[in-house]
């Protein structure tokens, strides 16, 4: 997985290397707030990671910990259930969302799952194109109706039609329209309400996708999102193309949510699930060498 975050951290590793060229073996805290800030993590959290560093000469081990403790709560529990598995995708438009979700199928695919899907943004008749696309590229089943048609109309059929046929997984797509408007939150609650309603206990996650380039500034959106709705996990798209990698940890951080997967390419196989021990050590590669102070 190292080389998916090479790729997927990529130009976060070339900031980092504008303000700190040569790797090293120690790092000053001034080092450390400037490898910080150019990652693109909020200052708010740089300033708790260094308020709980006490030594001068900071080596890689203490790094490691403090950034490890941002991710604290990405770990996720498995959920228990009666099948189908609904995943209900949430995220404005341009996030990533349908792309995310052709992706994600693939996966529940390639593992030997029965994958149908909900084409329940019906706000825009592309958004409905788009996935028919990908599904019929992907060789797996959907649910679509016209622009305009019942959102939650849809999430129902889909669901029905999951259970009728034995599969494994629902994946439903939503508007993505602004946050902050008032018939979203409302559409969302009853696409919620319904799925309930054709299967209890779904859905099962409520997945937001959020944006990589947009760094820090995804976090308010995260949080109108929550407030909304409640968020079960986040999938971050997007980082290959950005230098904002470390607003993971403030994102982590700040919503305590986990972070299911990252996306590093447009191609289906370019979701892959978020270990935050690898991703704190691919981000420490670059930044400290791999031998130690001498005593």
């Amino acid at each position: 997985m190292l080389g998916y975050i090479k790729k997927g951290l990529a130009k976060t590793f070339e900031a980092i290397k504008t303000v700190a060229p040569k790797k090293k073996i120690i790092l000053s805290k001034e080092e450390l707030e400037d490898i910080l800030l150019e990652a693109d993590v909020e200052y708010e959290l740089i300033e708790i990671i260094l308020n709980e560093i006490y030594q001068e000469k900071i080596t890689r081990n203490i790094v490691e910990s403090k950034l490890l403790t941002t991710l604290s709560y990405t770990n996720h529990k498995s959920i228990e259930y009666t099948k189908p598995f609904v995943d209900l995708i949430i995220g404005v438009n341009g996030a990533g969302k349908t792309t995310t979700i052709s992706k994600l199928a693939l996966k529940y695919k390639l593992d030997g799952k029965k994958v149908i899907l909900g084409a329940a943004d019906t706000f825009r008749a592309a958004a409905i194109e788009q996935l028919t696309i990908w599904a019929n590229k992907l060789d797996i089943d959907i649910v679509s109706s016209k622009q305009g048609h019942d959102p939650s109309a849809v999430a129902y059929d889909t669901i029905e039609s999951a259970k009728a046929k034995q599969y494994d997984n629902v994946i439903i797509d939503t508007a993505g329209r602004l946050h902050t408007q008032t018939n979203l939150s409302h559409e969302l609650k009853k696409i919620h309400r319904i799925c309930a309603k054709a299967h209890p206990g779904a859905p099962h996650r409520t997945i937001l996708i959020l944006d990589g380039t947009q760094g820090n500034s995804a976090i308010n959106q995260a949080k109108a999102f929550n407030d909304m709705i409640g968020i079960d996990g986040i999938i971050i798209t997007k980082l290959d193309g950005t230098a904002k990698g470390g607003s993971i940890f403030s994102i982590a951080y700040a919503l305590k949510l986990p972070i299911l997967y990252i996306g590093v390419g447009e191609q289906p196989e370019d979701l892959i699930e978020f270990d935050k021990y690898e991703f704190v050590d691919g981000l420490l590669n670059e930044i400290f060498q791999n031998e130690q102070p001498k005593k």
